[in-house]
């Protein structure tokens, strides 16, 4: 009975799609932000304190979590 339970999860996890467009935009957002890094160099220390912004808070929330 087990082997069939995991065999259902393993099922509804491979079909499960709702995180899917999230990672989607979040993907072309960086392309955008590296494209406007690579055309304006201006930008592109500003792009990358937004970036190091977002990942030291993506770092404490998995830490707290």
């Amino acid at each position: 009975m087990t082997r069939i339970t995991n065999l259902v999860w393993k099922l509804r996890i491979w079909k499960d799609t709702r995180g899917q467009d999230l990672i989607e935009y979040a993907l072309m957002a960086g392309f955008v932000a590296v494209a406007a890094g690579a055309i304006m160099p201006g930008v592109a220390t500003s792009i990358s304190t937004i970036f190091s912004k977002i990942a030291s808070t993506m770092t404490a929330a998995a830490a707290t979590s």
